[in-house]
């Protein structure tokens, strides 16, 4: 079976189930994967990453082929895109008074 043939056959479901199973190191059925199991799955990640999905989310595979990497700021600034914050806009999450203590 060739690449193309690989990922016209490989759902979302299928990549989700390789995807877990090499971050664990563990079939679905909990039964472990041998080191050519795990290679292989990885490969199968990585192409349907790079080709299918053309994610954009850190440390995944690009569709240009490379691994994608973002710094502290782009997380940043796509969080306040997310939430319609303003960049840079320190806010509290929760104020006490000692007395309160």
């Amino acid at each position: 079976m060739n690449i193309e043939q690989m990922l016209k056959a490989m759902t979302p479901e299928v990549y989700q189930r390789l995807s877990q199973a090499v971050e664990t190191g563990k079939w679905p059925d909990g039964s472990l994967l041998t080191d050519e199991q795990r290679e292989t799955c990885m490969q199968a990640v990585m192409v349907y990453q790079a080709r299918v999905l053309e994610s954009d989310e850190h440390m995944t595979v690009g569709k240009d082929g490379n691994i994608v990497h973002k710094s502290r700021q782009q997380f940043k600034q796509e969080l306040n895109q997310t939430t319609g914050e303003e960049p840079d806009n320190e806010q509290d999450i929760i104020r006490v008074r000692q007395s309160d203590f």
